[in-house]
C-alpha cells in the first residue's frame, strides 16, 4: 500500500487514490510512532535517575515528558484508528480473504493500545498522588505495552512480506491456518528488531534535538544539559546496533524476497559480480542512469563475496515485479536511509569519544547543530524504511499471493479522491493543533525555568493532569508538598 505514480494499463481507476490515501495516512501516523513506542522508556529512565539520585531536575524533566507523551498518544489514537479502518475500506478483498490468517496482529495491537492508554492515565494521575516508588513501578509496564503494540503491527506486515501458516483449497482460499506460523514468519524477527531499535534511537534524537536547540540559544543550565544527555545517550548507544540490524534485514530480504532486493539495488539481470549504485535511476530497458557505480560491491554486500549470485528484476514477468519508477523510488529511499544512518553513526562516535575522554559534552557548536538536525533526519529514515518495504514489494499486497490491484475497493475513484482531500484537511488541522499544544507547553515551561538557573521550584500542578487547589483559592490553602522527590515532587 504505497504511493504509486503511474498506473499500469488495465488496473482499476480507484487504485491510484486508494494508494495515495493509504500512503498519506501511513506517512503521517509514522511520524508519531517513535515517540509512542520509545518516549515512555526514555521518560522512565529519567524518572529512575531522579529517584536514585534524589535529583529534582531529572524529576521535572520526567514529569514534563509524561505530559508530551499523553498529548502525542491522543493524536496517535486518531491516526492509528484511521489506518485500521482504511485496511477494511480500501483493501476489502485482502481482509476478506486473508484476515483470518494474519488478523491476530491487529488484535494484539488494539489490546496494546488500550493497555497503554490506561497506563499513561495512571502515570499522569500518579504525580503528587502516589508514593514515588509505587508511582514509578506502576509505570514500568508502559514500555512493554508499547513493544507489544509494535509486535502486533510488525507481525501483520512481516506476514504480508513472507506469508505462511496456511494451505490453499481448490478455490485458492486459505485453510488450515496455523496462527503461530503466521505470526512468526521468516521476516518477523529481522523486521521487528530493526523497527523497534529505529523507534528508540529516533525518539532519542528527537527529544535530544529540542534541548540541543536550547543549548545553541545559550541555555546552558543543568536542565538542558540533562534533557539532552539522557535521550541522546540512548540514541547514540543504539545507532551502531541499528547498523548491524539494518545489514541483517537487507540480507534477509536478499534471501527471502529477491525481487524486492533487486528493486532496492537496481539489479536488472541476474548474475554475480553485481555493482552497487549510489542513487541513479532505473530505465525501462534495464540500464541505470546517473548515480555512482561501485563495481562488485552489491554482490559483496549481499552474499559476502564478489561471486555471490544476485537475482535481477528481469528474472520474473513484468507483471510480477516493481516498475522501473517504483524500483527507483525504493532504491532512493534505501540509499537515503543508509546514508543518514551512516552520518548518525559518526555523530554517535563523536559524542562517545568526547564523553570517554573528558566525561563532558562536545564543545563544538557544530556538534549541537548536527544533534538538532538528527531528530528530523531520523524521522526521514523511518519514512524511507517504510517506503523501501512497501514500494519494493509491488505489485504484491500479499507477496506472491495477491496483487494490490486485486485487493482494492470497488468504491469509485471520485469518492476516494474526495475522502483523500477531507483526510488531508483534517490531518493538517490535527497536527497543527498538536504542534500548537506542544509549543504552548514549551513556552510555559521555558518561562517557568529561567535559563541558567540550577534551582527549579516545584510546579504547582501536573501538566494536563488532575489539578490541586492553589493557596488562596475559595476552598482554602493547599497542603504544602512533602519534601524531596520521594512523593513525586518535581522541584
Amino acid at each position: 500500500m504505497n504511493k504509486a505514480f503511474v498506473l499500469l494499463a488495465g488496473t482499476p481507476e480507484q487504485l491510484l487514490p486508494a494508494r495515495e490515501l493509504m500512503a498519506f495516512t501511513l506517512a503521517s501516523h509514522i511520524i508519531l510512532v517513535p515517540l509512542g513506542v520509545a518516549l515512555p522508556f526514555i521518560t522512565l529512565v529519567m524518572h529512575h535517575r531522579a529517584l536514585r539520585r534524589n535529583d529534582p531536575v531529572a524529576l521535572l524533566l520526567a514529569r514534563r515528558w509524561s505530559a508530551v507523551m499523553a498529548v502525542q498518544f491522543a493524536v496517535g489514537i486518531v491516526t492509528g484508528t484511521v489506518l485500521s479502518f482504511e485496511f477494511g475500506l480500501l483493501w476489502p478483498k485482502m481482509m476478506g480473504t486473508w484476515g483470518d490468517v494474519f488478523g491476530l496482529g491487529f488484535g494484539v495491537e488494539a489490546w496494546a493500545f488500550f493497555l497503554e492508554a490506561v497506563l499513561i492515565a495512571v502515570y499522569l494521575y500518579g504525580w503528587r498522588r502516589l508514593p514515588a516508588r509505587t508511582h514509578f513501578w506502576l509505570a514500568t509496564p508502559l514500555p512493554f505495552a508499547a513493544l507489544m503494540g509494535a509486535f502486533g503491527i510488525i507481525g501483520a506486515n512481516a506476514w504480508m512480506n513472507t506469508p505462511q501458516g496456511f494451505t490453499l483449497d481448490a478455490q485458492g482460499r486459505p485453510t488450515d491456518v496455523d496462527i503461530r506460523s503466521a505470526v512468526f514468519t521468516p521476516m518477523f524477527g529481522p523486521q521487528y528488531w530493526h523497527f523497534v531499535v529505529a523507534m528508540f534511537l529516533t525518539a532519542g534524537y528527537v527529544v535530544a534535538g529540542v534541548y540541543a536547540v536550547g543549548w545553541l540559544r545559550g541555555r546552558r543550565d543543568r536542565y538542558h544539559r540533562l534533557g539532552f544527555c539522557v535521550p541522546f545517550t540512548v540514541a547514540a548507544i543504539l545507532t551502531p546496533v541499528q547498523f548491524f540490524l539494518g545489514d541483517n534485514i537487507a540480507r534477509e530480504v536478499y534471501q527471502k524476497q529477491p525481487v524486492k532486493f533487486a528493486a532496492m539495488e537496481l539489479v536488472w539481470k541476474s548474475g554475480s559480480h553485481v555493482p552497487e549504485y549510489l542513487f541513479g535511476r532505473l530505465q525501462s530497458d534495464g540500464t541505470v542512469k546517473g548515480g555512482i557505480k561501485i563495481p562488485q560491491l552489491d554482490s559483496i554486500l549481499a552474499g559476502g563475496s564478489p561471486g555471490s549470485e544476485v537475482t535481477g528484476l528481469s528474472s520474473v514477468l513484468a507483471a510480477d515485479r516493481p516498475t522501473a519508477r517504483q524500483a527507483t523510488i525504493a532504491h532512493w529511499a534505501f540509499d537515503i536511509m543508509a546514508g543518514i544512518g551512516s552520518a548518525l553513526i559518526l555523530l554517535a562516535v563523536w559524542y562517545g569519544w568526547c564523553w570517554l575522554r573528558r566525561r563532558d559534552l562536545p564543545r563544538s557548536r557544530w556538534f549541537f547543530r548536527c544533534a538538532a538536525v538528527a531528530g528530523v533526519a531520523s524521522v526521514v529514515t523511518v519514512e524511507c524504511g517504510w517506503i523501501t518495504a512497501e514500494v519494493g514489494r509491488q505489485p504484491w499486497i500479499v507477496y506472491e499471493h495477491m496483487r494490490v490491484s486485486e485487493a482494492v475497493t470497488p468504491t469509485s475513484a471520485g469518492s476516494l479522491w474526495t475522502m483523500f482531500g477531507v483526510v488531508v484537511v483534517v490531518y493538517v488541522l490535527m497536527f497543527g493543533a498538536f504542534l500548537g499544544v506542544v509549543m504552548k507547553m514549551s513556552r510555559r515551561w521555558r518561562l517557568a525555568v529561567p535559563a541558567g538557573e540550577e534551582g527549579h521550584g516545584p510546579e504547582a500542578d501536573t501538566p494536563y493532569g488532575p489539578r490541586r487547589e492553589r493557596a488562596g483559592a475559595a476552598h482554602g490553602p493547599t497542603t504544602p508538598p512533602e519534601s524531596g522527590p520521594g512523593r513525586g515532587d518535581a522541584r
